[in-house]
């Protein structure tokens, strides 16, 4: 089972990847996060990717994905490639780097979008501040409506981020094991659209 996890920055990705794998581990199951290398990268050279540099990296976190998946792990990618073509995109225009991106997130079973209810926090290089998150979420929520993807909010301050993350999960396996072969698609049970946020997790009070 792969499980993207895209949302903006500073909206809980890497806490919740380790969480995550901490809590299937403990059920017994293999489990692989492969980090952030857009943030990686970043951190290494002290700079944002130029134009060029970008469609390696995002070949990259999608090689060491499918790697893990191949060994029969459950894999979280700690983000994907659509998260580096949404910052490039926002930079530069790259249609070959949008399109990888957009083919190679079909291929995950479960996308979760982490919610915006986290406090912004400035870690001095990667982040350009709380005003950006909105942009970027929208952007990420529109790429997957492209590319055709089911994905699910993840709300909640610390252990109830964790339970949302897990109930997903737990939704989409159930899923595939009474559709085999079909891909799992979260419906309201209010409107019946897939992007509806009414109930998409299961321990906050509906609106």
């Amino acid at each position: 089972m792969k499980i993207a996890l895209l949302g903006a920055e500073s909206t809980g990705k890497t806490r919740l990847a380790g969480e995550l794998a901490a809590h299937l581990r403990q059920q017994g199951k293999t489990v692989t996060v492969v980090p952030e290398l857009l943030r990686e990268w970043c951190l290494r050279e002290g700079r944002e990717p130029r134009p060029g540099e970008q469609l390696p990296i995002a070949r990259e976190q999608e090689r060491l994905a499918e790697e893990a998946a191949a060994r029969g792990e459950i894999v979280i990618a700690d983000t994907t490639a659509l998260m580096v073509a949404i910052y490039s995109g926002m930079l530069f225009e790259d249609g070959e780097l949008y399109r990888f991106a957009l083919e190679r997130q079909r291929r995950y079973d479960l996308t979760l979008l982490t919610g915006l209810d986290l406090p912004w926090v400035a870690d001095g290089l990667h982040r350009v501040g709380p005003q950006v998150r909105e942009q970027v979420d929208a952007l990420v929520r529109k790429a997957l409506a492209d590319a055709g993807v089911a994905y699910r909010v993840v709300y909640g301050q610390e252990q109830e981020r964790l339970a949302n993350a897990v109930t997903a999960i737990e939704s989409s396996t159930a899923a595939a094991a009474a559709a085999p072969g079909r891909r799992w698609q979260w419906l309201c049970d209010k409107c019946s659209d897939p992007q509806c946020e009414h109930k998409l997790f299961a321990l906050r009070s509906p609106p």
